[in-house]
């Protein structure tokens, strides 16, 4: 059996229709051989940043689900050991994780009135029910210096059952908290040795003698929480996103200007009109193909800000993170346990975005991308420790976009025994008008979903834009 010590064990009905039925503390199942990890110049930003929470939906569950996924995670945070530990700031001001077994925490819960097909109805808003499916709402990663790095919610539904799992963002990315996710899937379905084991190590740039000065008592999350926000589940098939991808690479015509001749928009093959300096209709061209997933952004970002109904001067933001695990030199490895991203801001005016088409955006974004290599990822790192700071997640003048998680992330590759996923959802947590997080398409063929989280009227408007609703399945 899990070593594990019970906190809590009557039934108790929540205001959100679920009933708790335990909760425990889940002890790794061999003693941490690691004392502590200072935390990075990408971990300390997020100190202010709310856990992450990201879970799956499974068909229904074997009879002894409860016993099996305690010892599974007992046995995971064994290979994890940091997620079993706590904050601590030693007396210089660095904070550390320190792997002290402290264990972390298990929810055991129902909502049998709950079906799958209830809760996973097309066309309509993210189901409500699915912000109840996880632990530590509204909890900064600050909090880590107090309690549980990590926590595991098991809610069992009417014809199935949602896995959702909450980590502290100043521990982990999404690499790494999908590496957790996908091993402790795997050894809960009787693997005997790990895939990809986590790397450990804190030898690279990223690992700093900076202070980052805090708050007494910790800091606050950077954005309110308290707006009224709509969220979606927007499917794009691997058709409509190839169909964008070659829009984005092929400009289509450029807006017409008193001294432009309108026949040069396009030739004959209907591709806008190049010359021998790389330029097509006037506009640069990128060195290397623009990505597919660059292509969506760039819709994606077109269509909210018309949503928006700006003034054309009014100036928009696209905030992308990036992985920065392969962009060093020398690389680090991909299972690098921690936080290795960087956020890439790309910056134009609403009347620039709107009045040029879809390869002028996702130009923008596609250069930004591909001049993030090691030196930028290296002045990066020193632009922080010049001024070093949290990480000012939100939306704050009210026309920005941050989109999170990863189409790449293997979201789908979580079968505990009994099956793939059926869907994959989030928690409350670090969401505002304009936050997106993207998620690989179930049948894994290139589609993508976008969750949505937007202002309702704003959502409303998408709706029905149709340049953007023509590309969604």
């Amino acid at each position: 059996m899990p070593s594990s010590s019970s906190s809590s064990s009557p039934s108790t009905p929540t205001n959100n229709s679920i009933t708790i039925i335990s909760k425990c503390t889940i002890h790794p199942h061999k003693s941490s051989i690691i004392n502590s990890l200072k935390l990075s110049v990408s971990d300390l930003p997020m100190l202010s940043c709310q856990y992450i929470q990201k879970g799956v939906l499974l068909s229904q569950p074997p009879q002894n689900l409860i016993p099996l996924l305690k010892l599974s995670l007992s046995k995971t945070l064994s290979h994890f050991p940091p997620l079993a530990g706590r904050l601590s700031t030693d007396s210089h001001g660095h904070v550390h994780i320190i792997c002290n077994d402290s264990g972390v925490e298990f929810i055991h819960a129902a909502a049998n009135h709950l079906r799958i097909e209830q809760i996973l109805q097309p066309n309509c808003d993210v189901h409500p029910c699915f912000k109840s499916f996880f632990a530590f709402d509204n909890t900064v990663s600050y909090a880590g210096h107090r309690q549980p790095l990590a926590a595991v919610q098991v809610t069992e539904i009417g014809d199935g059952v949602f896995i959702g799992c909450t980590v502290n963002h100043a521990v982990v990315d999404g690499t790494s908290f999908w590496n957790f996710f996908n091993t402790f899937a795997e050894i809960s379905k009787g693997a005997m040795k790990v895939t990809n084991s986590p790397d450990f190590s804190r030898e690279n740039v990223f690992i700093s003698p900076v202070v980052l000065k805090l708050p007494a008592g910790g800091p606050a999350a950077t954005f309110s929480g308290d707006e009224p926000l709509r969220e979606r589940i927007i499917h794009f098939s691997r058709d409509a996103i190839l169909k964008m991808k070659f829009r984005a690479n092929n400009p289509l015509w450029k807006p017409a200007t008193a001294n432009s001749d309108p026949n040069e928009s396009v030739n004959g093959n209907g591709y806008g009109k190049g010359n021998s300096n790389g330029r097509v209709n006037g506009e640069l061209k990128p060195k290397s193909e623009i990505s597919s997933f660059q292509s969506l952004c760039a819709h994606l970002w077109r269509a909210v800000t018309r949503a928006r109904d700006f003034v054309d001067t009014k100036t928009t933001t696209f905030r992308m993170a990036v992985n920065c695990r392969h962009r060093l030199e020398p690389k680090v490895d991909s299972h690098y346990f921690g936080n290795l991203i960087q956020s890439i801001p790309t910056v134009a005016s609403v009347g620039e975005l709107l009045s040029h088409d879809l390869s002028w955006a996702a130009n923008q974004l596609h250069q930004n991308v591909v001049a993030h290599d090691n030196a930028t990822v290296r002045r990066g790192v020193k632009d922080w420790e010049n001024s070093p700071k949290l990480f000012p997640l939100g939306n704050f003048d009210g026309a920005m976009i941050t989109m999170g998680s990863s189409p790449r992330f293997p979201m789908y590759n979580n079968d505990f025994g009994w099956g793939r996923p059926l869907a994959v959802r989030s928690g409350k947590a670090n969401k505002f008008d304009g936050k997106i997080s993207a998620f690989p398409g179930r049948d894994g063929d290139g589609s993508v979903d976008l969750e949505v989280v937007l202002a309702p009227s704003t959502m409303a408007c998408l709706e029905l834009d149709q340049e953007f609703m023509q590309y969604v399945s």
